[in-house]
């Protein structure tokens, strides 16, 4: 079913840290009015970057995760700079966290996080043919590297320490991919 979408009759915007809070006020087509709030995320985008050692190895990497004040299992990612594709971020942050480039760069797909209330998206790369190549990041530490197998996804997900939807989605949409694009 196609729903046409509220009007919006006002908005007002204040910052919120990284983010710009805006408050909606809308009519739904069935003539309702409600306020809703929506986070914008500052900056040009984000990647997740899903790094093949081979055609079955995912590269992994364990960063400290301030929200949960613990160390986490996750893939690489960060912002995109000003003029940035979403290519080029992907293979800067792979050299930055985990010390490789990549010949081979493919966006998939873009992710929500919550669209219901954030407008941010993170776009979902694949990075194949993978060399030695480090930058300087903005990394405190090191980041731990752990190569995992696609095949045992399944165990991956039942760690405690692996726990980022993005992560975890992006992982089953590039083995969806790679299992419908051997070829490619």
């Amino acid at each position: 079913m196609s729903r046409v979408l509220p009007i919006i009759h006002g908005t007002h915007e204040r910052e919120a840290g990284p983010y710009r809070l805006e408050q909606l006020d809308l009519e739904f087509s069935n003539g309702e009015r409600r306020r809703y709030e929506r986070l914008h995320a500052r900056g040009h985008g984000a990647v997740a970057v899903v790094p093949m050692l081979d055609a079955d190895t995912v590269l992994l990497v364990r960063e400290y995760a301030a929200g949960m004040h613990r160390y986490e299992l996750g893939l690489v990612k960060g912002r995109m700079d000003a003029g940035e594709t979403p290519e080029q971020a992907a293979n800067r942050e792979l050299m930055e966290e985990a010390g490789y480039g990549a010949r081979d760069l493919r966006v998939l797909r873009r992710l929500s996080l919550a669209p219901t209330y954030m407008s941010h998206e993170i776009h979902v790369v694949l990075a194949r043919d993978l060399y030695p190549e480090r930058l300087i990041g903005d990394e405190p530490e090191p980041l731990e590297l752990v190569p995992w197998k696609l095949a045992d996804l399944g165990q991956l997900i039942l760690q405690e320490d692996f726990s980022e939807g993005r992560t975890i989605a992006a992982l089953f949409i590039v083995r969806e991919w790679l299992q419908q694009n051997e070829n490619q």
